[in-house]
């Protein structure tokens, strides 16, 4: 009896002990199932809204400016002292001083070059008197002898034949002389005429090398012809593209700075002809600056080219797109032309949309898919792609929310996002 009991409780014992077993084995398989970890990123699908959008990048810029530029009638000038940029001036400001020290050797030698110039005028004209005396004198001189010549050849019925005829050569050569004295004094006059209009010429260019030298040294400091904020001009120097700084040497008419009216600032941009069709005149903007980032910009599409043009900083082949102008709703003291903007219009919103961010997506056998984590493994399956705005993608088919999704290619770049 007591072996009967006891094989019994073996028996129940072992079945106990495997039962427990199993069930351990259950739950700890149940546990690792649901604990298995992805091995990519994934993100749990959610319903929102889509915001369909096109963003595109522009600058700043003043429809209308006043220039500031270097004199033109001066030479090559040194800046000595130029206006901060960004600086808000009122009118009759400061904006840039020059050296003036080689202007004024200039002027200094070019008022000189003028009296040397006059001084030689003068003497051109007493040497040109002297002269016309000297061949009037030789001219009337030719004009007696030619008389007494032919006084003598008058003679010549009371006189030898031999006497005769020289007397007809003297009056000859007497003629000669004269047609020569009249044709040096026709020349002189010429040449006397030429030589004083050549001195005039070179007192007028001397007189008006001092006159631009003057109006140039009054340009020596440039003051702003009206209120507003200096924008400097940049421009292409060894080192790069740079404004103006004290110390630096320009040239005639060199562009140093402009003083934009703010009230025509606009930002101009470019955009594709996929985009071109999606916008539309007064559609609003968001303007986000990238020199000013504590605050958003909102504004309006105030012109739309309807010719595209090429862009030749889009690299080869040049891109033809489209010329935008967008109007901004408010202003700031830190706007200037030539800061850079990124821009958004809202093109349409979907509300309660599942949406996907692009990286998401991915193509595989000329479909979209998506790869949906269980728990323990990733499933593919196709999705339909309605549309997509930036980095994010709207699915109109294929994904229900709450699902998980792979950020990630989990077959190690088999398909393409």
């Amino acid at each position: 009896m007591r072996e009967r009991f006891s094989r019994l409780w073996q028996q129940r014992r072992i079945a106990v002990i495997a039962v427990v077993l199993v069930t351990s084995g259950v739950v700890v398989g149940a546990v690792r199932m649901m604990g298995h970890t992805p091995p990519v990123p994934i993100l749990t699908v959610h319903r929102g809204e889509f915001v369909d959008s096109v963003q595109f990048r522009g600058e700043v810029k003043a429809l209308k400016s006043v220039e500031i530029n270097a004199p033109a009638e001066a030479g090559e000038l040194q800046i000595l002292k130029i206006a901060a940029d960004g600086t808000q001036v009122k009118k009759g400001d400061s904006i840039v001083e020059f050296d003036k020290t080689k202007t004024d050797q200039d002027l200094a030698q070019f008022r000189s070059g003028l009296k040397s110039a006059e001084a030689e005028i003068d003497q051109a004209r007493a040497q040109a008197r002297l002269t016309e005396e000297e061949d009037s004198t030789a001219v009337a001189k030719a004009r007696y002898d030619v008389e007494v010549a032919k006084l003598d050849a008058s003679k010549q019925e009371i006189v030898s034949k031999i006497e005769g005829a020289e007397a007809k050569l003297k009056v000859a050569d007497a003629e000669q002389k004269l047609h020569e004295a009249e044709q040096k004094l026709a020349s002189d006059r010429i040449s006397s005429k030429a030589t004083i209009q050549s001195k005039i010429d070179a007192s007028q260019k001397a007189a008006y090398d001092v006159e631009r030298t003057e109006r140039a040294l009054t340009k020596m400091a440039l003051t702003a012809p009206l209120s507003g904020m200096v924008s400097l001009v940049r421009i292409w120097h060894p080192e790069g593209q740079s404004a103006f700084k004290p110390g630096d040497r320009t040239w005639p008419g060199a562009p140093i700075a402009e003083l934009p009216d703010v009230s025509t600032l606009r930002i101009t941009a470019r955009v594709e002809e996929t985009d071109r069709g999606r916008l539309a005149i007064q559609q609003p903007v968001a303007v986000h600056l990238d020199a000013i980032v504590d605050r958003q910009f909102n504004g309006k599409i105030e012109k739309i080219s309807t010719i595209a043009s090429s862009d030749f900083t889009g690299g080869w082949p040049f891109p033809r797109n489209f010329d935008l102008s967008i109007a901004l709703d408010e202003t700031d003291p830190r706007l200037k032309p030539g800061m850079t903007a990124q821009m958004t219009v809202v093109v349409e919103r979907i509300a309660n949309a599942i949406t996907l961010p692009a990286q998401a997506s991915f193509q595989k056998s000329g479909q979209s898919v998506a790869y949906i984590w269980d728990g323990s493994k990733f499933q593919e399956r196709a999705i339909e792609i309605g549309r997509r705005s930036g980095d994010r993608v709207l699915v109109t088919k294929g994904l229900n929310p709450d699902e998980r999704v792979a950020l990630q290619d989990p077959l190690g770049g088999n398909s393409q996002p």
